[in-house]
C-alpha cells in the first residue's frame, strides 16, 4: 500500500534509519471533529509501532513570519522507534481508513521528519 498521496516515502526511506525520529506534524484544520475522528483511529497504529505522541498544541499566532501564510491552527511531535516504523503505519490498511478522515479534516498537513540533536525530554535507551 502506497500510503497518503502527500506522502514522501522515498525520501523518507533514503534517509538513514539509525535510531529514533520525531515527527513535527503542523496542521491548518478546516474540521476539528475530523481530526479527532483520525486522531482516534491513528493513536492505536503509533503506539503498536512503538510511537508516542511527546506533545500536542493549539497554535495562538505566529510569533515570526508572515501571519497568514505560517499560520497553524495544531503542532503535534510524534516519536517513532525508526523512520521504518512510521513508514510502516502510513503504508498500512487500516492507516488508510483513519486518512480519510485527515483528509476531510486538515486544510493543509506538514511532517517535518527530524533526527534529534538535543533533548531534555530525552529517554534513556
Amino acid at each position: 500500500m502506497a500510503g497518503p498521496r502527500e506522502i514522501n516515502a522515498d525520501l523518507i526511506a533514503s534517509l538513514p534509519d539509525t535510531g529514533p525520529v520525531v515527527m513535527v506534524n503542523m496542521l491548518r484544520l478546516r474540521d476539528r471533529a475530523a481530526y479527532k475522528r483520525y486522531s482516534e483511529l491513528a493513536m492505536p497504529l503509533i503506539k503498536a509501532r512503538g510511537g508516542t505522541v511527546l506533545w500536542a498544541g493549539d497554535g495562538e499566532a505566529v510569533a515570526f513570519g508572515d501571519a497568514q501564510a505560517d499560520r497553524w491552527d495544531y503542532v503535534v511531535l510524534v516519536r517513532y522507534p525508526a523512520r521504518a516504523a512510521f513508514l510502516d503505519m502510513v503504508r498500512s490498511a487500516e492507516y488508510a481508513a483513519a486518512n480519510v478522515h485527515r483528509e476531510q479534516a486538515v486544510e493543509r498537513h506538514v511532517i517535518l521528519a527530524s533526527a534529534e540533536t538535543y533533548s531534555k525530554m530525552a529517554q534513556p535507551r
